[in-house]
């Protein structure tokens, strides 16, 4: 007979998990730990188009770091994980639940010349709202943040009247006069120029990086190669604020303030021009303008304090990039994160083998 001195039974053995079990354990932890570690700290995003070359290319795979600026908790916590908003048309997440913008503290804040993945903020419609967490990702390099004064001069930004550093490979367009004699098909290719069409007679408008102008400069065909660059004053339609009041091109922008959290502005037809959309669609007030008043929420108004912080954001690739020149501001509820290194790179043009472009992968993104 076995003597307790403190009158206890012993314990039961632990009955030992199956090996279905075991499995179902480890799964769970798997998704769990997974969707932590995307949800919180890293994922991974791929370039799908050319609006950051030469910086960032097509194919390019990105790993994007979400505790840089503060982790985002998600406004739409019931969805399917690991998987896009859509799927052969059908939602992946509800939007039943939603919950208010929240991000955890970040190591940093967003820098001029950091290179950002955001949500779209062209989604934000009134009709047809996407929650902001399930719109489409972009990336692009901010050049201006909250309160910065913004202008673009023969498609030189400036910031606070200093001009803004370039990237190092930076592209644009230019126009290239030739004799007659076409340019080397291969070298078109084997250069990664764009040839975006001819302006007149043996005129091209070609987008070429930067390392290989000098050489495109030399060949004997080539008579003149010169930035092409809409007038300042020029009217582009689709260049944002899409107003007749202010004649802004791609190239010359601007003057224009990025609005900042408490920073307050007066209301009139200029600046409901400028921040109508920030302050209807991404600030959800309900804006009506009756003659000269402006009503806010029901309310005649004559000044408006911002709740967020905003951001101007620019593909490198300046001539080939639907960016804030285009749509404006981006909020800072849309920011997922900041671009650190391409783990991964595929070349769709090449077969087998050479499709992996071996020198950038592990590449620290600058």
């Amino acid at each position: 007979m076995n003597w307790n001195p403190f009158n206890r039974k012993p314990k039961a053995a632990r009955p030992k998990k199956s090996k279905t079990r075991e499995w179902i354990d480890a799964i769970v932890f798997a998704v769990v730990a997974a969707t932590v570690i995307r949800g919180l700290l890293f994922s991974a995003y791929a370039i799908p188009s050319g609006s950051m070359e030469g910086t960032q290319l097509v194919g390019d795979y990105l790993f994007v770091s979400k505790i840089s600026y503060g982790p985002r908790i998600a406004n739409t916590p019931i969805s399917i994980p690991f998987s896009e908003p859509k799927v052969y048309g059908m939602k992946t997440y509800t939007d039943l639940v939603q919950l208010p913008y929240w991000r955890l503290p970040g190591f940093t804040q967003i820098k001029k010349g950091d290179i950002v993945v955001f949500n779209k903020p062209e989604e934000a419609d009134l009709q047809h709202s996407i929650p902001v967490d399930e719109r489409m990702a972009l990336i692009k390099r901010c050049q201006a943040t909250p309160g910065d004064r913004l202008t673009i001069v023969n498609g030189q930004v400036f910031i606070n009247g200093k001009a803004s550093a370039n990237a190092p490979k930076q592209q644009t367009s230019y126009l290239v006069e030739t004799n007659g004699l076409e340019i080397n098909p291969q070298v078109i290719v084997d250069d990664n120029i764009e040839v975006r069409g001819q302006v007149e007679p043996n005129v091209y408008e070609m987008i070429i990086p930067t390392d290989h102008l000098a050489e495109i400069k030399s060949f004997s065909n080539v008579k003149s190669v010169k930035p092409f660059i809409q007038a300042a004053g020029q009217l582009d339609s689709l260049v944002f604020p899409r107003s007749p009041l202010f004649k802004w091109n791609e190239d010359n922008f601007g003057p224009l303030v990025l609005p900042a959290r408490g920073y307050t502005i007066p209301l009139n037809d200029s600046t409901m021009a400028l921040y109508r959309r920030a302050i209807e669609l991404y600030e959800n007030n309900k804006v009506e303008i009756i003659g000269k008043d402006i009503y806010l929420n029901g309310k005649k108004t004559a000044a408006y304090t911002f709740k967020m912080n905003y951001y101007w954001m620019m593909g490198d690739n300046r001539h080939n990039s639907w960016d804030s020149r285009f749509w404006g501001y981006v909020p800072e509820d849309h920011v997922v994160g900041k671009a650190i290194l391409t783990f991964f790179s595929t070349d769709s043009t090449k077969s087998f083998f050479s499709k992996i472009r071996w020198n950038r992968i592990l590449r620290p993104i600058e």
